[in-house]
């Protein structure tokens, strides 16, 4: 049965395939309808979705609670637009997730 992957394993695969690399400027449709989550590079994205997706509400809250994720600032969202900065993204419906990786933070 090694061949076949637990439900949460394959969630998470299918999360992985569906996420990509992006300009900001293309999502800010997403961002002006209130749909951006923006999360820390100090979390996966992968899981941060699942998560949200699997509707995990108590450790939802608490990246909320430490700021590990929150809906997009307009502050930040001047600034990667002045930058053209590219993101990686995940779509977590309605939700559009935004991970600068860390290396790219100036």
């Amino acid at each position: 049965m090694d061949d076949f992957l637990e439900p949460d394993e394959l969630s998470k695969a299918k999360l992985n395939l569906e996420t990509s690399r992006i300009a900001w400027k293309e999502l800010l449709r997403f961002f002006a309808a209130g749909t951006v989550i923006v999360v820390s590079p100090q979390l996966d994205l992968i899981e941060v979705a699942y998560q949200i997706a699997s509707d995990n509400q108590s450790q939802v809250a608490e990246w909320m609670q430490v700021g590990h994720i929150a809906k997009m600032p307009d502050d930040l969202a001047r600034e990667w637009l002045e930058a053209d900065t590219i993101l990686w993204a995940a779509v977590v419906k309605p939700w559009v997730l935004v991970q600068q990786n860390a290396s790219d933070i100036h």
